[in-house]
This record gives structure tokens, sequence and C-alpha cells, in this order.
């Protein structure tokens, strides 16, 4: 659907409106192209050519709402609209009042467009990363194209955002349980970055092949890569920044918020709104911020501020939701290319799995090493570990035990296809300190 046909479409249905009525219209959509891959080979290919629209009829302090499917036809799409709103009034009719029902009430309109580059066909990709991952055992998915979102109401709101990425996710397996992941993502395709990191990996996989360290529990010395990272700041997006969670004490970070621990003041992290994935705008018609700073340099920053907690703590909204979805975590000064030098001796954690609070009070997190944990010496790589858990504070790997971030920083877009694809994306330095406790 065309930005034009959906404000049509909103205007035919608020035309229908009676009394005080205000009526919201929320468009999600997406043109996608999918491909699943299995021991380096296509095996399902297709589009996707999706369209929602939510209705939210408010009277008074009431709300109701509810979704449909578009289908294309301007008439058809009309039809249904106006019985879902007859529907909607009849519920009203019935409800109590919300009182933490809040919506913009002055009018806004923006627009915001991909930029003209093209993505490359789907076939192109995959054959790309079939050369490149030739004799190996690959699994992966490779998602691309439009992710569409639109928001007209009776008041006058008219907004359209839509964004061009792709998103190519693999990982190779050796044997049982041995493998290794990788992900390429973003705006702009570079086939030179799939071969290279391809042969990363097959080097990768000749380590795997060595038998593996089994460690005993304790402290080791670590250098965690950004999916690993992003494993970490899933964590304190669970809970951490929303204003509800703070206002309540259920937040993990409360003796962050306190004062009674800190983070390493080289430690800031944003929702960063103007990277432009997600909307600049709420379902209710509030215009975003280009960043709200969740962590300063260590100190705890703003909440995130949904329109139901503004309304209901008295704060001016600042986020779509309580979760963050844009969340970047700003770089160090340690190059790359020095990482396994100033590691010395240690892990070197590709990816973490299976994450969860083990004490949210400490913001203490537990979960597992797989998919390419190394054991490092004098610098050099040595071998594989055996899977291990992990069980330590947040407030010692990015606080007392952090000694550097890398001045590089990964953009990894969500692979979550849940509904349709996701628009959340993390920009993440890799994390180097000097210890993380493994308990067995």
């Amino acid at each position: 659907m065309t930005p034009e046909a959906f404000f049509t479409l909103a205007e035919r249905l608020s035309a229908g409106l009676t009394g005080d009525e205000v009526l919201f219209c929320n468009l999600g959509g997406e043109v996608s192209d999918f491909v699943r891959l299995n021991h380096n080979r296509m095996r399902q290919a297709g589009n996707v050519r999706a369209a929602g629209l939510t209705l939210t009829l408010i009277d008074g302090a009431r709300q109701a709402e509810a979704a449909f499917d578009l289908s294309g036809d301007p008439e058809t799409d009309l039809a249904l609209g106006r019985t879902l709103i007859g529907r909607l009034r009849e519920r009203l009719a019935v409800l109590p009042d919300d009182p933490y029902l809040q919506y913009a009430t002055e009018p806004s309109t923006g627009m915001a467009h991909p930029e003209p580059r093209a993505l490359p066909p789907a076939e192109e990709a995959v054959a790309t990363l079939i050369e490149a991952a030739e004799g190996l055992d690959l699994v992966g998915i490779w998602a691309s194209g439009l992710i569409r979102t639109g928001l007209a109401s009776s008041l006058g709101h008219r907004h359209w955002h839509e964004r061009a990425s792709f998103n190519l996710d693999w990982s190779l397996y050796l044997s049982g349980d041995k493998a290794l992941k990788s992900s390429y993502s973003g705006f702009e395709w570079n086939p030179d970055v799939v071969h290279e990191r391809l042969r990363t990996m097959r080097a990768g996989l000749e380590i795997l092949r060595r038998p593996a360290r089994r460690l005993d529990p304790g402290r080791y010395r670590a250098y965690l890569a950004p999916p690993a990272v992003e494993e970490l700041m899933g964590m304190l997006a669970w809970g951490g920044f929303d204003l509800r969670d703070h206002r309540t004490q259920q937040t993990p970070l409360l003796k962050l918020v306190r004062g009674e621990c800190t983070f390493d003041p080289r430690i800031t992290l944003r929702e960063d709104h103007a990277r432009g994935l997600t909307p600049g705008f709420t379902p209710e018609g509030f215009i975003l911020p280009p960043s709200v700073t969740l962590i300063d340099a260590g100190a705890f920053g703003d909440c995130l501020v949904d329109a139901r907690s503004g309304r209901e703590y008295g704060e001016p909204v600042n986020a779509a939701s309580g979760s963050p979805e844009s969340l970047s975590l700003e770089p160090g000064d340690l190059p790359e290319s020095e990482v396994l030098a100033r590691l010395d001796t240690g892990l070197w954690i590709g990816h973490l799995w299976y994450c969860n609070w083990s004490d949210p009070n400490e913001a203490r997190v537990t979960g597992m090493t797989r998919f390419g944990t190394f054991w490092v010496e004098d610098g050099e790589i040595q071998c594989p570990i055996d899977v291990m858990r992990f069980d330590d504070s947040l407030y010692a790997l990015l606080g007392t035990r952090l000694e550097a971030l890398t001045r590089e920083r990964e953009l990894r877009l969500s692979p979550e296809t849940y509904e349709g694809r996701s628009s959340a994306s993390v920009l993440l330095p890799g994390v180097l300190v000097s210890g993380i406790a493994l308990t067995l």
C-alpha cells in the first residue's frame, strides 16, 4: 500500500465518525523475500507482501482496538474498516473509562522513505553465500525488503515510515553440537563482507576440530564479541529502562538508580531513534526525540516512557514502548585487530545463549557459552572449550572488570519474523573484561 492510498482510506473511515469520536489508524506491512538454506543449498524461497490495519476508536475516556488484514482493494478495505468501526462502537458502549488513555491531540505529519539504495536480488545474495561456503554444512536464512509503518488519525496525524534492509543469518556445522554462527545485515550489500567472514569461519572450523578444553569453574579473563554483548544488552532491556518498572521498583537496575552501583564511565547507552529503522512516531501520534540516553557515562540516565506510562506518572512520552528497539553502545579505543594481543590469555566468546536473570537485584545474569568460544594463550587461539555456564553481575562485566571497548561497532538487525519482520537493531562494540565467572 502506498502512503496516498493509506491516508485516503483513513480519511474515508474518519468521515463516518459520530459525536466526539476519535479514530487512530496504524498500518504495518512489508514486502519481503525469504530464502532458507540447509546443507549449503536453497531449500525454500518465497516472497511476502502483507499489510494490516489496526483501528483504535476513542470516545471520551474509553477506547477499543481491533485489526484486520488489508486486501489491497480500496472498496473492500473500506467496507471491512467500516464494519470493524461499527463493532468497536458497540464495544465502547460497555467499556469502563481507561484511566491511562493518552494520545497526541495536536496533529503532525512526517514522511520517511528509504535512501535510494538497491538491495541485491535474493538469488544473487544467496548465490554469493553458497559460493563462499562451498563444501561446508551451512544452515541459514536470508530476509530482505521493505518494512512499512503508517499512522493517520481523524485529528489530522499523517505519518509514513519505510526502510529497506537485508539480514543474512547462518551457521556452519562441523559435527554434533560443534558449530560457528555468523550474520551480515544492513542497508548496503557488499559481497566481499560475506567472503571475508566465510574465510574467517573456515579457519575457525579448523580450530574447532581440535580437542576441546574443559575449564574448571572460576573467573577467566575474556573478550566478548558483539553478538555476545547483544545478549547482555537484551538482559538490560528486560525491565531495565521501562518507567513503570522503575516507579514500581521492579527494575534490575534499582541499585544503579539509587547510586549504590555504577557502570564504568565508558558505558554510555542510548535508544537511538535517529538511526531510522524504527518509526519516529508512536501509535498514539507522539513524535519521538532523536535519542534517549539510558546510561550516561556509567550512571543511569532516562527511562523509556510510552503513552500509558506517561499518563500514569506525568512524564513526557519518548518511546513507543518501555523496551528499547534501537540500542546503541558508545565505542571505545581498542582496535579489533589488537583484541587477541590485549586478551593475551583467556576466553574469546563469540556468543552467549539462554540468558536469564539469576539475581535481578544484583543485575546478575546467567547463560551458556556456545557457537565459537575459544581458549587463547599468548594472543593466539588454541582450541575450543566445552560449553560452560556463566553467572555474573553486569555491574562487574560492564563496571569494575571492564577493561576496554572496541573502536569498531557492529550493526545487528533482529532476525525475528514473528508476525512480520522486526525493525529492532543494536549497534555494539566488543567488550574486554578482566574476568567472567564460569560456574559449571
